[in-house]
């Protein structure tokens, strides 16, 4: 009884985490993402403004008058730095996403959720295999370069901002196999961030045929 019990805590855990999250953060401050269970995927985002009663208190009319500001590049931006991540803390600033209407203080409106996968972490110059015992690979995500300090350390790491999302790339590679060879390499990828220590991660999961 006490282990049905406990599967069934498990399923509702696993549902509340698989529903998508919505996260409203104003400029200036950060967007803080998190999944208990699972790997982060971002479903939508923009860093603009499409209203003007959010984040607007204290604020003049003619700040917060735009409602057509948007940042093009707000999903690729948070995808980039976020999914397939466990946690991932994102600066709601113009350094980060641009500026896409000076004058107008913006928010950032982050729609994610936390998907079932697998990781895979390869080291700069280094080789691995992911696989399925059951069904086939499909690739969630996939980066060659650096978003954490503590992962492949090396001495002197001096940046953890190093994005080049090879999501495509891996999907093209792997995508309906039960197994596949990853090459962690510039040669491969090519170099994003020249003169940094990189790895390869991979969220993965195995799909039924």
């Amino acid at each position: 009884m006490l282990v049905q019990k406990l599967s069934w805590i498990t399923l509702l855990l696993f549902l509340y985490q698989h529903e998508a999250k919505k996260m409203v953060v104003c400029e200036g401050e950060s967007a803080r993402l998190n999944c208990d269970l699972g790997f982060i995927t971002v479903n939508k985002a923009n860093y603009g403004r499409t209203d003007c009663k959010t984040c607007a208190s204290g604020k003049p009319a003619n700040r917060i008058s735009n409602k057509q500001c948007r940042a093009e590049a707000s999903l690729s931006i948070m995808s980039a730095r976020c999914d397939g991540r466990k946690s991932c803390t994102v600066p709601a600033v113009n350094s980060v996403f641009s500026d896409p209407c000076v004058g107008t203080y913006k928010y950032l409106d982050v729609s994610y959720e936390c998907i079932p996968a697998k990781r895979s972490v390869t080291c700069e110059n280094g080789e691995s295999i992911i696989k399925c015992d059951k069904g086939v690979i499909h690739v969630h995500h996939a980066n060659y370069g650096r978003r954490d300090l503590v992962t492949c350390p090396r001495n002197k790491l001096t940046t953890s901002d190093c994005y080049s999302p090879q999501t495509s790339s891996l999907r093209s590679r792997c995508d309906g196999k039960k197994s596949c060879q990853l090459s962690a390499s510039n040669s491969v990828f090519s170099d994003s961030c020249v003169g940094f220590s990189k790895y390869l991660e991979v969220t993965y999961c195995c799909k039924k045929v």
